[in-house]
């Protein structure tokens, strides 16, 4: 039975307040190697083989400390394509690793902040 219209289909950007935009998107693009555009965002498209063919959304409880050390309200999870590469990439910029785990049985995972202590999750699907 097809679904009724009027419903979420996915998600289509991800929007954080900063007191430095320009020094932000700058992090990103140098740390994590995301391709930021000159219009201050950037395009992640599924294009990797290896990326999920979803996204994931989760609430969790007011009182987790799933976030922390972050004190944001969200964490984001990016899919990466090679973990000890990108692990190598955060070491050059003096990003500092908050824990890591390669043993999960959905795939690697590492755990940063950004500039503005966003929580970041690093990701390589199994």
């Amino acid at each position: 039975m097809a679904e009724a219209p009027g419903h979420v289909t996915g998600i289509g950007g991800v929007f954080v307040k900063s007191k430095d935009p320009a020094a932000l998107a700058d992090w990103y693009r140098e740390a994590l190697g995301v391709d930021v555009a000159a219009w201050g965002g950037a395009v992640l498209r599924y294009t990797e083989a290896s990326h999920p063919p979803a996204v994931s959304w989760m609430a969790v409880p007011e009182t987790s400390d799933h976030m922390a050390p972050s004190t944001r309200e969200f964490m984001i999870n990016l899919t990466v394509d090679d973990m000890d590469a990108m692990v190598e990439r955060l070491r050059s910029a003096d990003v500092p690793i908050l824990d890591r785990n390669d043993d999960d049985a959905f795939g690697r995972f590492v755990w940063i902040q950004d500039p503005d202590g966003t929580k970041i999750e690093l990701w390589q699907p199994r």
